[in-house]
């Protein structure tokens, strides 16, 4: 199979941290033959510099119309601010281009929708980058809730999801996304994997009840630094129990490691603190190869710990480790994007799925403007 020939639109954290890393370490599938990068601070380039390549080798464009009439670039990487994506994976989906766009894809579920709408007409994959369906505390998760329940480890019925992504830290970093623009704040930027990770698992509920603010009163009112999202789900045939899934992040919180996942079942429960290690191993640019067999492994101490009722009573309860055994891997979101672009294969994420976390953010947003619980259209 022929590489993927790139284009990486921005050279800041997104294209450093969560593109060129894969585009390098997959050279059979991809290749890197450019960068837009409007004001460089040097004639090769961040990218080329940071990663020490050769800009004999990976074109330095200058504006979108030069990337967009190469007709070498088969596939276009969007890491720009969250209010630029709909633009620039229109203007790539209409010069024939693949698009993989960051998340959030869009400010709007409307502009997802007529995206996902080009795409199916030019007949190019668009594909939204959810890589945290890769973390590998999500991917033990996921291994647990699908244990049948004649398994002893099984959690039973789950009757309440806890999913964090709690930070603390007392000012801004002084990017754009401290700025009040369309698809700014909080749960725009780490809301977008809570809530998707919880349609992969849950599906879509039927009532929104959001709290989100300015909390520490620092940056524009408007720019939310905290949620806390409650999907309600109701009972049904397949689900005895009514439940909630409570998406929280919050930006003063003293704990090392974070929480991340709280789950209580009918049987037991499951609790695990701590961040998929790859975006810090990512960080280190060429420190870890993204092949490397150390990639994507968070320590044992980090595993997720059971706690499982032995009597009917609940008199006796008895502990156990849960292992983060399969390694987060966000080379699979990429494998899988070059199958969909070469062989035409399904998308393991779905334009459709990402629309419906948009729709939820707008739900969300809506909830907590006007302080009301909020309902979910089928």
């Amino acid at each position: 199979m022929e590489p993927i020939k790139c284009c990486a639109i921005g050279a800041g954290l997104a294209t450093l941290t969560f593109h060129v890393p894969f585009v390098l370490g997959l050279p059979s599938l991809f290749a890197l033959h450019g960068v837009l990068e409007r004001n460089p601070r040097t004639p090769s380039g961040t990218v080329c510099d940071s990663f020490h390549l050769s800009s004999a080798e990976v074109k330095l464009y200058r504006t979108l119309e030069e990337v967009l009439s190469d007709p070498d670039i088969e596939l276009v990487l969007i890491g720009t601010p969250n209010d630029t994506h709909y633009a620039l994976a229109k203007a790539a989906l209409e010069a024939g281009k693949h698009v993989l766009v960051d998340k959030p894809v869009t400010p709007s579920v409307q502009e997802a929708k007529e995206l996902g709408e080009l795409a199916r007409d030019k007949g190019k994959v668009l594909y939204a980058f959810q890589n945290r369906r890769w973390d590998q505390d999500f991917l033990a998760l996921k291994k647990l809730l699908d244990l049948p329940d004649s398994d002893p480890k099984s959690l039973g019925t789950v009757v309440e999801f806890e999913s964090h992504f709690d930070r603390y830290r007392l000012g801004l970093k002084g990017s754009w996304k401290d700025e009040p623009r369309p698809a700014a704040g909080l749960i725009y930027d780490l809301g977008s994997h809570l809530i998707d990770q919880t349609l992969c698992l849950f599906d879509r509920p039927t009532k929104i009840t959001a709290f989100a603010s300015n909390l520490r009163g620092v940056g524009h009112p408007d720019v939310d630094d905290n949620f806390t999202i409650h999907m309600h789900y109701p009972a049904e045939s397949a689900l005895p129990y009514p439940f909630t899934a409570i998406l929280r992040a919050h930006p003063l919180s003293v704990h090392s490691p974070q929480l991340r996942f709280n789950v209580l079942g009918q049987k037991g429960s499951y609790i695990k603190y701590g961040v998929d290690v790859q975006e810090e191993q990512l960080k280190s640019l060429t420190a870890v190869p993204v092949t490397a067999t150390s990639y994507g492994l968070e320590p044992e101490i980090l595993w997720g710990a059971l706690e499982h009722a032995t009597d009917p009573v609940g008199t006796t309860f008895v502990k156990s480790v849960w292992p983060s055994e399969e390694p987060g891997c966000y080379a699979d979101l990429y494998r899988n994007l070059a199958a969909a672009i070469r062989e035409g294969v399904e998308t393991k994420v779905k334009w459709e799925e990402a629309t419906a976390v948009i729709e939820m953010i707008e739900l969300a947003k809506k909830s907590a403007k006007e302080g009301k619980t909020v309902d979910v259209p089928y």
